[in-house]
């Protein structure tokens, strides 16, 4: 720890004793610019090998003291003279405890500050234990040296991992610019404080001397220092050395600095040591003065310490990648069931991951040891980084045979992360406990390629779908309510009840202020409702027999879907409810909150929409789905972070993860990182839907489309026998057939060309089972490519894991540089039928598009709803 640093010694009018100078001054001003001028050129050097990089000093405070004000200002002076990056904190006079130590904790997980001073003393009105308080300063970045872990190391004498305190340090330092060798010496420290005293004397002790620490209560204190040959007092005591004490030719480093009466001073005081300098100087070899000796080397210590922290970390810092550790998986032949892989797994801590990848503590919300959830805080906090690059993963059509589409994404994201060292993040939809508990069954993933904990991701998670549930119910249930009110109640009564009175006096809520206007009735006092305006207000007129609102079901029933309620409601599982597209469109709490109030629930007679604004339960909706917003954190098998949100199905929403999931990870990845997301069912629906809808509310842009395909799935689209669930696949799907594989070739070659629609580079990943040949791999891959696509890449991701997709993790990297202009299909603009008409035409081959009466009844719904609205 200690630098070379050259003193210049102003010396004082001299005498000789047994041929020594005596009395020699050692002057720290300008030593202390000497070493801000050599850290300043090491800051340099950072830069120029890290161009964006400057070392991070934070210094805290607690209240408004005035001597911590002075001290503060020449920290950061000096912090700015170095090129260090050096930001105040300071807090209020009625800080707390808890509130210091959240300060602390969240500069503890900043990477940007490499150095943390808690400024003494801790100026608050309520108690506030000082130790407890140092000790959450992070050791890495305790460039004070207070912490017990870099204080035991010094004890024990581990000077090469630790930080030392600045003020010993500076007093070590001006002691070996003495030429005085500190080895077999006698030593004699006066104070025990664990800023100064208590480090000095271990300092002193492996700088192999003999040492003496002296107190309040030591007796016969002067014989103590007479037989010092190096003397270091911080007792606080102004001028309690006496000259006539110290040894000839000793060396006296005077760390004090008290304040006594001087009339001739214009403030009516002096600053001395804790030495009387001018008799001392008489008899000492060296000696520091008071100011200009320790207090200058004490600020330029603390410098370095910085310095050094800022060093330590450049030497595990990559620019832009996270300092992740992945896991080794034990693949075995033939691979083991999902379950069984699945358990003979440990994921690292969640809190481990949430780190690795850039989030601080306060960002998760822990759900055991291997889930969290992301609070959307962080979306501000990364507002300015630059994006990752897009990656979606869709399909071909899906068929019973399984193409493995999950499983491909998260072996392409372990591939990309694990296997080509950048950063990747995936981002999955929940399943649905629906399909979880029938033949097809839940997982994210397969093989050695899948999400865990894996009845967590199948199951409850951290509640997202029970929360739409109980959402769609909550808007059910008040559809119900409010059509059985209206049914009995008279419209004073209704009003009584949704504008009550509260100590005679009545007032409108937010949402009936808007229906009021919206209405056109420009009133905003209750008393001033006519009869009709109160009729107007308070009765929907609701509609029992149009069917709008399904009531939500956690896992499919089919005798209760079959049931009707009073309103010809139908019943529907919670992912397949507007709620959950909403859920994943929403770019925040407030964008969430909008989306919700003009959701259309019911008609009334006139066949107006109603919506849940006009009901008043929006709000309640925004407050059930509180939690379910934030998006959920896991790992896959090899510790590749997942983020799971959402699962809206792509045959009623747009079928993708959340809008939030995929920005928050774009921005965690950082610029050269990758971001894998998916797309419900094939390209012709999931992909459409995930640009024309996803992309168009999020404004992000995908860089690849990898589009998986498997030889069995086209050889079922070129017309192979039919396979049915539960039964052994015939002879077709098990044996080489290249004119069936060919046939089915042309749905693969259509798939393509959908995805190119778009503007975005295609590369095909052939997900390869045991019964396909080389020679039907070659002729899908050579298909893809006379179709136009970037490339076509076979993957074994089920059974090797990220190791299985790294030639197809190579493809989507050469493709995310090739230029892109994403294009719509149709302006948004259109009329729903155009809408509907382009993309039957563009993505199905249809010549037109013909609506039955229902589905032109909600055409008209949905447009006038806008309508109704304007």
């Amino acid at each position: 720890m200690y630098s070379a640093v050259t003193l210049t010694l102003r010396h004082a009018p001299r005498s000789w004793t047994a041929g020594r100078a005596i009395g020699t001054v050692i002057s720290g001003n300008k030593t202390s610019q000497q070493v801000r001028e050599r850290l300043k050129r090491d800051v340099e050097k950072m830069g120029a090998q890290f161009p964006r990089f400057r070392p991070g000093l934070v210094v805290l405070q607690v209240g408004d003291r005035e001597d911590s004000n002075l001290y503060i200002s020449m920290k950061l002076k000096a912090a700015a003279q170095i090129g260090i990056n050096a930001n105040h904190i300071r807090l209020p006079k009625t800080a707390t405890e808890a509130e210091v130590l959240r300060s602390i904790k969240a500069v503890n997980e900043d990477p940007a500050v490499h150095g943390l001073i808690v400024q003494l003393p801790l100026d608050s009105i309520h108690p506030i234990d000082t130790e407890k308080v140092t000790n959450a300063v992070a050791p890495g970045k305790d460039v004070d040296g207070l912490t017990s872990i870099n204080a035991g190391k010094l004890a024990r004498g581990d000077l090469g991992d630790c930080f030392i305190p600045c003020t010993p340090n500076g007093c070590m330092e001006l002691i070996r610019q003495t030429g005085t060798s500190v080895a077999g010496k006698r030593a004699v420290v006066i104070g025990r404080s664990k800023i100064v005293g208590a480090p000095m004397h271990d300092l002193l002790l492996w700088s192999h001397a003999t040492v003496t620490t002296c107190h309040s209560k030591t007796a016969d204190l002067p014989a103590e220092v007479g037989r010092a040959d190096i003397l270091v007092v911080g007792a606080g005591k102004a001028e309690m050395v006496k000259g006539e004490w110290v040894k000839k030719g000793a060396v006296v480093i005077d760390c004090g600095i008290n304040h006594i009466p001087d009339s001739s001073k214009p403030s009516g005081k002096r600053v001395v040591g804790d030495v009387h300098y001018l008799s001392a100087k008489e008899r000492a070899g060296f000696i520091t003065p008071v100011p200009g000796g320790v207090g200058p080397m004490t600020v330029a210590m603390l410098m370095e310490n910085t310095v050094e922290s800022a060093k330590r970390f450049l030497q595990s810092y990559k620019p832009g990648k996270w300092n992740i550790t992945y896991t080794n998986i034990k693949k075995e032949t033939p691979v083991p069931s999902d379950t069984v892989i699945s358990h003979s797994c440990s994921p690292k801590p969640i809190t481990q991951l949430a780190k690795e990848i850039g989030l601080l503590s306060t960002e998760v919300d822990l759900y055991g040891e291997s889930k969290a959830k992301v609070r959307l805080d962080v979306v501000k906090r990364l507002q300015k980084n630059p994006d990752g690059k897009y990656v979606i993963v869709t399909g071909i059509t899906p068929t019973l045979l399984g193409e493995g589409k999950r499983t491909t994404a998260l072996g392409l994201a372990q591939a990309l992360g694990a296997h080509h060292n950048v950063n990747a993040l995936a981002c999955m939809r929940q399943p649905s406990p629906g399909p979880d508990f029938g033949i097809r069954g839940g997982v994210i993933g397969g093989g050695y390629s899948q999400a865990i904990p894996m009845e967590e991701v199948n199951l409850h998670l951290s509640g997202d779908i029970q929360a739409v549930l109980a959402a769609s119910r909550l808007v059910a249930n008040a559809v119900d309510a409010r059509l059985f009110h209206e049914s009995v109640l008279t419209d004073r009564a209704l009003y009584d009840q949704l504008v009550p009175q509260d100590k005679d006096q009545r007032k409108f809520s937010p949402t009936q202020l808007r229906t009021l206007k919206r209405l056109g009735i420009d009133k905003t006092d209750p008393a001033t409702l006519t009869e009709q305006e109160i009729t107007r207000l308070v009765r929907l007129d609701i509609d029992p027999d149009a069917s709008v609102w399904e009531r939500g079901l956690d896992t499919n029933n089919q005798s209760q879907s079959l049931m009707e309620t009073r309103l010809a409601r139908m019943f529907n599982i919670a992912v397949a409810s507007e709620i959950m597209a909403i859920l994943a469109l929403s770019s925040g709490m407030d964008d969430m909150q909008q989306r919700l109030e003009k959701m259309v629930v019911a008609t009334n007679r006139s066949g107006e929409p109603i919506t849940t604004e006009d009901l008043g339960v929006s709000r309640a909706l925004a407050a059930l789905l509180r939690d379910a917003i934030k998006p959920n954190l896991i790992q896959t098998l090899e510790g590749t972070p997942v983020f799971v949100h959402t699962n809206p199905f792509a045959d009623i929403a747009h079928g993708n993860p959340s809008v939030l999931a995929d920005k928050i990870a774009l921005k965690l990845v950082g610029p050269e990182g990758f971001v894998v997301t998916e797309a419900g069912y094939g390209a012709d629906i999931g992909a459409e839907k995930f640009f024309d809808i996803k992309c168009r509310t999020s404004g992000l842009q995908p860089q690849v489309a990898v589009l998986v395909a498997t030889v069995c799935g086209l050889k079922l689209h070129g017309g192979g026998p039919t396979v049915l669930a539960g039964q052994p696949h015939p002879k077709e799907y098990k044996e080489e057939n290249l004119p069936l594989l060919e046939k089915g070739c042309s749905h693969l070659k259509r798939q393509v060309q959908n995805c190119q629609a778009f503007g975005i580079p295609v590369v095909v990943a052939v997900n390869t089972f045991e019964t396909d040949t080389e020679a039907e791999l070659d002729l899908v891959c050579h298909a893809a490519k006379s179709a136009g696509a970037f490339d076509a890449v076979p993957c074994s991701p089920r059974a090797e894991g990220g190791a299985g997709a790294v030639e197809l993790g190579e493809a989507v990297i050469r493709a995310a540089e090739e230029p892109t202009s994403l294009r719509f299909l149709y302006d948004a603009e259109l009329p729903i039928v155009d809408k509907i008409r382009v993309v039957a035409m563009e993505m199905y081959g249809a010549k037109d598009v013909e609506l039955l009466p229902e589905a032109k009844r909600k055409v008209e719904l949905f447009t006038n709803r806008v309508r109704f609205r304007e």
